[in-house]
C-alpha cells in the first residue's frame, strides 16, 4: 500500500456532449470516474495505471430515478443510498435494495454509484446477480449515439466488457414484470458487514402451488464473471418443488458454476455455500 497518491489530473466538466466528445477524440486516454469508492483504492494501492481521470459526477444526464408503467429508469450515478430510499426498487426490486444495503458501509453507500458497479466489471459485485435476474439493459452513450444491450451481454471476461473507450453508461432499466414473484438475495462474506463476497446469490420465483412457474438464478464470485444459472433454472422449471428437486437443483447447480481458490475463499467452500444458499431459497 502507497504512503501517498501520485500526482493525476482529473477533469469535471459539466455537459454530456463535451464529455462525450473528449472520449470520442482521446478514446482509452481518460478514465470516467463517478463516486470513485473503487476506483480510488486501486489508484492509491498502485495497481491503476491511469493517470486521466474524467469526472462525470455532475452530469445531469446519468442522474436520477424515471418510474413508467412498464420500467424503472435509473441513472448510472444513482447511488445505494438513493437505492435504498426509493419506495418502488424496495417494493419490486427488493434484491437490489438488498444490494445496496450489502455494499460498504454508509460513506460507501453515499457515494458509491450502480453505474460505476456495473463497470468496474468485478464478478463479486454485489449489484450484479440481482440485474441479471431482473432482466435489466444498459443503455451505452458515446458521441456517435445511444445503444441499449442486455446486461446479461455485457460482460465478456473477467473484468472485461462491450463497452467501448468513447462510451459512457448512461442509463439502466428494469422491466416491472416480477411484482407477484418471491425474491430472495444473500451475500456471504467473511463479516457480516464491509465484506466482499465468497459467493453471492440472488433470484426470484414465480409459485403455482406447489410448481414452479419460472425462476431467475445468478450468482456472484464463482466464475470470471457474474453467471445466469440458466441449467439450474431449467431443471426446477415446470416442476414440482419437494426434496428430490431440490436435491436435482442442487447437483445441476454444481456443474453449472465453477468458482476458484483465491485470497478471500477456496472454490470447494464457494461451491458448498452456492448449494446451500440455493437449497435456502427453495426450502423458504
Amino acid at each position: 500500500m502507497r504512503a501517498n497518491v501520485p500526482a493525476y489530473e482529473l477533469r469535471a466538466l459539466k455537459d454530456l456532449g463535451e464529455t462525450l466528445e473528449l472520449l470520442r477524440r482521446e478514446p482509452g486516454v481518460w478514465r470516467p470516474f463517478a463516486g470513485g469508492t473503487d476506483l480510488m483504492v486501486l489508484f492509491e494501492a498502485g495497481r491503476l495505471a491511469h493517470r486521466q481521470f474524467l469526472s462525470v459526477w455532475q452530469l445531469p444526464e446519468l442522474q436520477g430515478i424515471e418510474v413508467t408503467p412498464a420500467h424503472v429508469t435509473l441513472g448510472a450515478l444513482v447511488t445505494y443510498t438513493g437505492l435504498r430510499r426509493n419506495e418502488i426498487l424496495r417494493q419490486e426490486f427488493p434484491n437490489l435494495c438488498a444490494a445496496a444495503r450489502e455494499t460498504g458501509g454508509i460513506a460507501i453507500q453515499n457515494r458509491g454509484t450502480l453505474g460505476g458497479n456495473i463497470c468496474n466489471a468485478s464478478p463479486a459485485a454485489d449489484s450484479p446477480p440481482a440485474l441479471l435476474v431482473y432482466d435489466a439493459q444498459l443503455e451505452l452513450v458515446s458521441a456517435g449515439g445511444a445503444r441499449w444491450i442486455d446486461y446479461a451481454d455485457f460482460h465478456t471476461n473477467y473484468k472485461q466488457t462491450v463497452m467501448r473507450p468513447d462510451e459512457l453508461l448512461s442509463r439502466i432499466r428494469l422491466p416491472r414484470d416480477k411484482q407477484n414473484w418471491r425474491h430472495y438475495y444473500r451475500k456471504v462474506g467473511t463479516r457480516k458487514a464491509q465484506a466482499i463476497s465468497k459467493t453471492c446469490l440472488s433470484g426470484t420465483i414465480q409459485m403455482e402451488g406447489r410448481r414452479i412457474r419460472a425462476i431467475r438464478l445468478s450468482l456472484g464470485s464463482v466464475a470470471p464473471t457474474v453467471v445466469r444459472c440458466a441449467r439450474t433454472e431449467a431443471a426446477l422449471k415446470d416442476q414440482t418443488l419437494d426434496a428430490s428437486l431440490i436435491t436435482v437443483a442442487r447437483e445441476t447447480l454444481a456443474q453449472e458454476i465453477a468458482p476458484i481458490d483465491d485470497i478471500r475463499s477456496t472454490a470447494d467452500y464457494r461451491l458448498q455455500v452456492s448449494l446451500n444458499l440455493l437449497e435456502e431459497m427453495l426450502t423458504r
